[in-house]
C-alpha cells in the first residue's frame, strides 16, 4: 500500500511539474505574441507617420507650383514687381488632398508681439542686402549697424567676408578655428553663410525667434520681458534683393548720374510721357540747360527732390509714370534697393542712420495713404519739412525702390490627420522675367512654426474625426 501511494504521489509531482512548464511555455508565448504586435503597432503608427510626411512634401511641392504660377500670371499681366497679396484661403491651411499647407509670412506694418502669425508671401525686398558692403562699404556699414542685435564686431566681419582684398582685421580669426577655414572675400551667396562670420552667435542672428516664423511663441524665451518678438540679424538681412536695370519691354533704363543738355534718353523719356513743352519745364528745373555742365544725381529720390523744389517742376503723379524707368546704378542689375512700400520699421530706421521716429513716421503715412504708395515720392510728402536730415539720407544713393522682384514661399505643411509636419523655405526671383527658384532650405527641425491657434484648430480636428 506505502508502494503504491509513493507511486502516485511521484506521478502526481511530475504532471505538476509538466503543468508548470506549460504555463511557463504558455506565459512566454504570449509575452512574444504581445511584445510582436506592440512592435507592429508602433511600425505602423511609424509607417502611418512616413505616409503623412509624404503627403506633407506633396502638399510643399503643390505649394511650390502654385506659387510658380501666380509670379507667373502676374509677369503675362503686365504687373511684375508688385509683391502679390493672397487671400487667405490661399495661403491658410490650403488643402492637397488630404494634407494642408501655410504660406508663412510677416507683417512689416506692425510691432509683433504673441499674437496670431502672419500669412503669405515675404519681400526679401524689404531686407538690407548683405552685398551692399561689396559695392558701397562704408554706406553699408552705416546702415547695418543699426539693425536690432547687429553688433560692431559682426558689421567688420560683413565689411571684411565681402572684401576682395582679404585683409580685414577678422581675416585671421577663421585661420584660428577648428577645423580652419579662409574669409571668402567675394560676396554672399545665401544670408546663412553669416553663422561663419566672426561676432555671428545664434543670439545675435535669431534673437528670441528660435524657429523663425516672426512670432513670439509660448516656448520662445521673451529675454527683455517687452511681451514682443525681438528678432535678430537674419530677419533683416537678404542677398537676393535685385532689379534688372531695363524696362519690361527690354529697353535700357534712363541713367540719371550724369544728364546733360540736348538728344538724350532722359529727354526721349520725359517727351514720350509729357510733350516737349512740359520736358523743357522738367529739364530746366533739374538745370539742365543748353550748353550747360552735366547735372549728377545720386538717385532717382534726388532727381524728383531737385525738380519738385522748383517752379515747373516735377509732381509727385508725373514721377510715379517715370519713376520706375531712372537709374542711378551701371551695370545689369541694380542690387539691394529696399522697397520703401514693404520695409519694416527696423529696415527703414537703418536708411536714415538709426532714427526711429522718422521710420515710424514712414510706416504710418503709408498705413494711413496706401493710395499714394505709386512710387518713391511719397516719402518727400511722409517726411514734409520735419526731417530734412532723413531726406537727405534717403537721397545719398540708389536704394529705394517700390518694386519687388525676390519672394519667399516660406511653406509648413501637414499630412492626413495633423501628422507628419513638413516646412521648407524657397526663395522665387522675377527680375528676368520667368520666376526661378533661387534658394530651398528645409527648416522642419526648427520644429512648429504654425503658432498655437492653428495647433488647437489641429487638435480640435484630431478630436471630431
Amino acid at each position: 500500500m506505502r508502494a503504491r501511494a509513493n507511486n502516485q504521489s511521484l506521478r502526481c509531482a511530475r504532471r505538476g511539474s509538466v503543468l508548470v512548464i506549460v504555463l511557463w511555455i504558455a506565459f512566454g508565448m504570449v509575452s512574444l505574441a504581445l511584445y510582436f504586435a506592440h512592435s507592429m503597432n508602433f511600425e505602423l503608427r511609424a509607417s502611418d507617420n512616413r505616409v503623412c510626411a509624404m503627403a506633407a512634401d506633396q502638399a510643399i511641392d503643390g505649394a511650390v507650383r502654385y506659387v510658380n504660377y501666380l509670379l507667373v500670371q502676374q509677369f503675362a499681366n503686365g504687373s511684375n514687381g508688385v509683391l502679390p497679396v493672397l487671400d487667405s484661403s490661399l495661403c491658410q491651411a490650403v488643402p492637397v488632398g488630404e494634407a494642408h499647407y501655410w504660406l508663412i509670412g510677416r507683417d512689416t506694418n506692425n510691432p509683433v508681439g504673441p499674437g496670431r502669425i502672419c500669412f503669405g508671401l515675404v519681400d526679401e525686398a524689404s531686407k538690407l542686402n548683405l552685398n551692399m558692403a561689396a559695392s558701397t562699404p562704408v554706406t553699408a556699414s552705416n546702415q547695418f549697424i543699426w539693425l536690432p542685435r547687429m553688433t560692431m564686431d559682426l558689421t567688420q566681419a560683413i565689411l571684411d567676408w565681402v572684401n576682395t582684398n582679404g585683409n580685414g582685421p577678422t581675416a585671421t580669426y577663421y585661420a584660428m578655428q577648428q577645423p580652419p577655414y579662409q574669409c571668402k572675400c567675394e560676396p554672399f551667396e545665401t544670408v546663412d553663410e553669416l553663422r561663419l562670420l566672426y561676432g555671428a552667435g545664434m543670439d545675435t542672428l535669431v534673437g528670441e525667434d528660435a524657429n523663425r516664423n516672426g512670432i513670439l511663441d509660448p516656448n520662445e524665451t521673451d529675454d527683455n520681458q517687452n511681451n514682443m518678438l525681438d528678432p535678430g540679424v537674419l530677419e533683416y538681412s537678404t542677398v537676393y534683393s535685385r532689379e534688372s536695370n531695363t524696362n519690361s519691354d527690354g529697353t535700357a533704363r534712363v541713367n540719371i548720374s550724369s544728364v546733360s543738355s540736348g538728344p538724350s534718353p532722359l529727354s526721349s523719356l520725359l517727351q514720350t510721357n509729357f510733350g516737349t513743352a512740359r520736358t523743357v519745364q522738367i529739364l530746366g528745373s533739374l538745370g539742365v540747360v543748353s550748353n550747360g555742365p552735366p547735372v549728377t544725381f545720386r538717385s532717382p529720390l534726388e532727381f524728383y527732390v531737385t525738380s519738385s523744389k522748383k517752379s515747373g517742376g516735377l509732381a509727385a503723379a508725373e514721377f510715379a509714370q517715370i519713376g520706375t524707368n531712372l537709374t542711378a546704378t551701371g551695370g545689369a542689375y541694380v542690387q539691394g534697393r529696399v522697397n520703401i512700400n514693404t520695409a519694416s520699421a527696423a529696415v527703414l530706421a537703418c536708411l536714415v542712420g538709426g532714427d526711429t521716429g522718422v521710420a515710424e513716421q514712414l510706416v504710418n503715412y503709408r498705413q494711413s495713404n496706401p493710395n499714394n504708395l505709386t512710387s518713391i515720392a511719397w516719402v518727400v510728402e511722409a517726411l514734409g519739412q520735419g526731417y530734412p536730415d532723413a531726406l537727405t539720407a534717403l537721397q545719398a544713393g540708389d536704394f529705394l525702390t517700390t518694386q519687388s522682384f525676390q519672394f519667399t514661399a516660406d511653406i509648413a505643411a501637414l499630412g492626413p490627420f495633423g501628422r507628419g509636419y513638413r516646412r521648407v523655405k524657397f526663395v522665387f526671383d522675377t527680375c528676368d522675367g520667368t520666376p526661378r527658384i533661387v534658394y530651398r532650405q528645409d527648416l522642419t527641425h526648427l520644429g512648429w512654426a504654425l503658432g498655437k491657434e492653428v495647433r488647437q484648430n489641429q487638435l480640435a480636428a484630431k478630436g471630431t474625426s
